[in-house]
């Protein structure tokens, strides 16, 4: 079953991932689960169902299941492929249908602080889909028009062309 639309709720990890000289991004990787499990587990026990990693320059990567994105003042961002985290296929399909759309997506460094101070966080990846976040530590969130367009978009994509990246 996919999970609630009702949303996640997302803390800062304090493990970071491997700096892009030591760990394959360009696929799937096992190597790579249990430092992602590791935040997803230490996340869940402060109450968390997911958490923020950072590259090893403290700039956010993406969270601990799935690619991240978030949106200020009509903008949508996520973080730049800086070879520390997998450039889901989904996060590549959101991005080119959004921009499809006429949203402006912007891939660039992002500071933990740029998602806290943000209007709406969703992320994507392949069991979810489209996910929207409603908490970011004590910070209340509700899902918003860009993270209702691009999961709109995204099902639209999926069920017309019969894929689901």
């Amino acid at each position: 079953p996919m999970p609630s639309e009702d949303g996640q709720s997302i803390t800062l990890s304090p493990f970071r991932k491997p700096s892009a000289d030591t760990a394959p991004v360009e696929a799937k990787a096992a190597c790579l689960y249990p430092n992602n499990a590791r935040a997803g587990l230490e996340a869940h026990r402060r109450g968390f169902d997911n958490a923020i990693m950072l590259d090893v320059s403290g700039s956010v990567a993406e969270l601990a299941t799935s690619n991240v994105f978030l949106a200020k003042d009509g903008i949508v961002f996520t973080p730049i492929p800086n070879g520390t985290f997998l450039d889901g296929v989904t996060r590549q399909r959101v991005i080119q249908l959004l921009r499809g759309d006429g949203v402006e997506v912007v891939e660039k460094a992002l500071a933990y602080r740029d998602f806290e101070t943000a209007d709406e966080i969703f992320s994507t990846g392949n069991f979810a889909k489209v996910h929207p976040v409603r908490r970011i530590d004590a910070r209340d969130l509700q899902p918003g028009p860009l993270y209702r367009r691009a999961r709109a978009l995204y099902w639209d994509f999926a069920h017309t062309s019969g894929r689901i990246a």
